[in-house]
């Protein structure tokens, strides 16, 4: 039995890494697309073109433009004086935000009573638009901190202490990256194991695999073995990357995470099988592969909250095994997932891997055309 599973196995390999666009499809890619979105993918906002309208003569309103000319956030473009200035410039994007500091703000900081100041934003992109926002409030409340003199404080009532846990700076790129591991580990196991049974039907060789001594289930591992080693090969690669050229800290434990590396493979791989296995030919697999991966990415919690989602979509991300990866994933990186927690997400993978290499090895034998 084993010596038939490696004689498939090896030549599993040899179809993969013998051809030159496999290769470069296979090893190129990834390590692209972990570059480009380690620093393309992130919800930091550190340039925000804004525009000042100080119509304050007094010293409190120069201090309170300084403070934020001074922000390594706001970039300043431009001065305005008169109010119908401030809408072209909103309307054509030359600025994302416009603060207004009334005439009056000094003489009112001075009397102690609430001063004016105007702000506003090109709310088009909302999640831009937000973070701006956040910005110019913590610029704000720092400076009204500063004011203490006898008669002039107008500082809030209860100061405030921040500490984040697990990510101290707020850096986004240490919540994306982790989960670039999972994306992109899932979509080389897809493209490896999707052409696979694909490429067969193509070159007609299948038929003849079928009716060679090997059994459905040492077919399946045969396919299974070498896709399962080139994505963990690409998993460890993209994990080094992340760690040591990204520098996200990894204080979890490299057993768990392989762990459910391995797990997450497994599940990936049946997916990938069960698409070759439903298509005809190489550019159905990749085609069925993409239908797959788009809402498996999105309902996967990378990029958006899963409790943020309307409820029926959340019970449609418990059959995504991406969704139990990024858990993993982000958990023993970040925050060093116990194992208790880990298992709770190891199980529903496991239980999806195995019905999909279970549904593939049928089609293997009941779907010849």
């Amino acid at each position: 039995m084993w010596v038939r599973i490696q004689a498939l196995m090896i030549k599993e390999f040899l179809a993969l890494l013998k051809d030159k666009k496999t290769r470069t499809v296979i090893l190129i890619p990834p390590m692209v697309q972990l570059l480009v979105f380690g620093y393309a993918a992130t919800f930091d906002l550190n340039h925000i073109p804004f525009a000042l309208y100080n119509e304050d003569a007094g010293p409190w309103g120069r201090h309170m433009a300084e403070a934020i000319q001074g922000s390594p956030h706001f970039d300043l473009v431009a001065r305005i004086s008169h109010e119908a200035d401030m809408a072209p410039l909103i309307d054509l994007r030359k600025a994302l935000v416009i603060v207004r500091i009334g005439q009056h703000f000094s003489r009112r900081i001075a009397h102690g009573e609430p001063a004016d100041m105007q702000v506003l934003v090109d709310g088009r992109n909302s999640n831009t638009a937000l973070l701006a926002l956040n910005y110019l409030r913590t610029i704000v409340q720092q400076f009204i901190a500063q004011i203490d003199e006898p008669g002039q404080s107008v500082a809030l009532p209860v100061k405030l202490e921040v500490r984040a846990w697990f990510n101290p700076n707020l850096e986004s790129r240490w919540f994306f990256i982790p989960g670039i591991v999972g994306s992109l580990t899932m979509i080389v196991a897809l493209l490896v194991t999707a052409l696979s049974v694909a490429r067969e039907r193509e070159q007609g060789t299948f038929d003849q695999l079928l009716v060679t001594p090997l059994r459905p289930t040492e077919i399946l591992i045969g396919k299974t073995v070498p896709g399962f080693l080139i994505g963990l090969l690409e998993a460890t690669v993209i994990i080094a990357l992340a760690r040591w050229w990204f520098e996200i800290p990894l204080v979890g434990n490299l057993v768990s995470l392989y762990c459910g590396l391995a797990v997450f493979l497994l599940s990936g791989l049946g997916v990938g099988l069960m698409i070759s296995s439903l298509a005809v030919t190489q550019q159905q697999g990749l085609l069925g592969v993409f239908v797959f991966m788009v809402p498996a990415i999105l309902l996967s919690g990378f990029a958006t909250p899963i409790a943020n989602m309307p409820s029926p979509v959340q019970y449609l991300t418990f059959l995504n095994p991406m969704r139990y990866f990024m858990i993993v994933v982000r958990g023993i990186f970040l925050e060093d997932m116990p194992v208790d927690m880990l298992l709770w997400q190891l199980w529903p993978m496991a239980v999806i891997g195995l019905i999909a290499l279970s549904f593939a090895g049928w089609l293997f034998r009941h779907r010849l055309y």
